[in-house]
């Protein structure tokens, strides 16, 4: 007998969903930092075993949208619920069972088979966990508790055996050598994007966005020519972006050539530019542009 089915990763922003599918997988599928609302789209990490295959949906954090990216976000999260197996649902331990956390489980647990991810158990006190263990026992049709660290890779095998014993009887749906559905292209966007997520100052990122000009290999050299936008919506942010003498978008650049190497597998030249799209994260023409496609989303 083989069992496969879709799993949908949901929470609130900065629970670790991110880490947590990459934990999952075995590979970087989704990029991850501190900052809120780091995941823009679906995102799909494709992970098996013996007898058994899952795909694993990374969705934006839920919040309440401020702009037509915040919209397509959010669609984004209640298109990837629709025909799933299951849900899993991360809550930050550090932050206990939260209103919003506790509307999605009074809102879904009873939709669908959801297993919860307590997740960060090693960046709190015993007292803390227990708390919010407690607080969990109020949704009686949640399938399973697991407190866990996706970081640390506690209990990660416990989280994957409650997940496995839910998923239906079926024959795998990817080639077992596919980890993830993303293209290169979009894969080395968001690691520019991570990048800068990491480097710039708290009030840029979230206008931030990454559009790749061109992605190229030549031929017999083993050598891929990256060339990408970094577009941001104000003409300070700009600076702030290219930083003094080009030295932060130097080092952004120098941050994503060592993953995009290990990513494609060859030498990387990688060339950044930044660009002002005042207001993008309103504008549905470039959203597209960037790779954010409210038709591609389901109603």
């Amino acid at each position: 007998m083989s069992k496969f089915g879709f799993v949908c990763i949901a929470g609130l922003p900065n629970a670790g969903k991110s880490t947590l599918i990459n934990a999952l997988v075995g590979e970087k599928v989704a990029i991850v930092s501190w900052r809120p609302q780091t995941t823009r789209n679906k995102i799909l990490g494709v992970t098996g075993g013996d007898g058994w295959q899952a795909a694993f949906i990374d969705t934006p954090g839920i919040h309440d949208a401020r702009n037509k990216l915040g919209e397509y976000m959010m669609k984004s999260v209640a298109g990837a619920l629709k025909d799933v197996d299951c849900v899993l649902y991360v809550v930050d331990a550090s932050r206990g069972l939260r209103k919003e956390d506790a509307k999605f489980l009074e809102t879904n647990s009873g939709k669908y088979p959801v297993v919860v991810a307590v997740n960060k158990q090693d960046a709190v006190t015993q007292t803390t966990l227990f708390e919010t263990l407690s607080a969990l026992t109020a949704y009686p049709e949640i399938k399973a508790v697991v407190p866990m660290s996706a970081k640390r890779g506690d209990n990660l095998d416990d989280l994957r055996k409650e997940l496995v014993a839910l998923l239906p009887e079926g024959e795998p749906m990817f080639p077992e050598d596919m980890y993830t559905d993303s293209s290169l292209r979009f894969m080395a966007a968001e690691i520019v994007r991570e990048k800068a997520l990491y480097l710039l100052d708290k009030e840029v990122p979230y206008g931030i966005g990454v559009y790749i000009q061109k992605f190229s290999f030549r031929e017999n050299q083993g050598i891929c020519d990256i060339l990408a936008d970094v577009v941001c919506e104000k003409q300070s942010h700009k600076a702030i972006v290219i930083g003094k003498g080009g030295a932060t978008l130097k080092k952004i650049g120098e941050a994503a050539r060592a993953d995009l190497e290990q990513l494609v597998g060859c030498q990387v030249y990688l060339e950044l530019y930044v660009r002002v799209k005042s207001e993008w994260r309103d504008s549905e023409f470039l959203m597209r542009e960037l790779g954010y496609d409210p038709k591609d989303l389901k109603d």
